[in-house]
């Protein structure tokens, strides 16, 4: 079973955290191997779990540098991200290298955040976004990216769990519409996320 809450305990000292984040990122990158699908040309999704958070939350306070003072708004941002035995939590990201294309998508894809879901052998789970900021402009413009949930009925938990079941992350927008089937081996990653 994964943890699902990361607390001040779980954090290094920085002069401790600095002998073993090569190490650390090594781990994390090769983690992340199976937690990451394309869908269509332009969104990617990265599957957060509580490793990928300890690892943000780490580097966040190196690279701002804000001691202990900053620790309890990092933790106040990361572990929601954390799936907690009943949810996939993913990050999405339009990447778009072109200033002026990515300008353009993004005016056109507004609300896509309410388009994204998870179809586990012909039943969806429609994606959740986080409330913190809204994502889409009253202009119709929306962020390069977007943290979202995925809550599952308890039924969909063990299919999702079983080996070979087909997963297809969606997206099913007006102006990107988008399906990429799930590697065998990125399902059973993100199924360790629901127990």
């Amino acid at each position: 079973m994964s943890r699902r809450e990361i607390t001040r305990a779980d954090l290094l000292p920085m002069d401790e955290y600095e002998k073993v984040r090569d190490q650390r990122r090594s781990t994390i990158t090769a983690m992340k191997r199976n937690r990451r699908i394309s869908v269509g040309p332009d969104v990617t999704f990265y599957f957060e779990n509580y490793d990928t958070m300890l690892h943000q939350i780490h580097e966040m306070l190196r690279i701002e540098k804000g001691g202990d003072a900053q620790i309890e708004d990092e933790l106040a941002a990361y572990n929601p991200l954390i799936p907690d035995g009943g949810n996939l939590v993913a990050t999405m990201m339009i990447e778009i290298d072109d200033p002026r294309r990515r300008e353009r998508v993004l005016n056109e894809l507004g609300g896509i955040e309410e388009s994204i879901f998870l179809d586990i052998g012909g039943e969806k789970v429609r994606a959740v976004a986080e409330a913190d900021v809204e994502r889409t402009t009253e202009t119709g413009k929306t962020s390069s990216i977007h943290f979202l949930k995925f809550p599952f009925p308890e039924a969909l938990i063990g299919a999702f769990a079983q080996p070979g079941t087909r997963v297809v992350l969606g997206i099913d927008h007006p102006k990107y519409d988008h399906m990429a089937a799930l590697p065998e081996a990125v399902r059973a990653a993100l199924a360790d996320d629901l127990r």
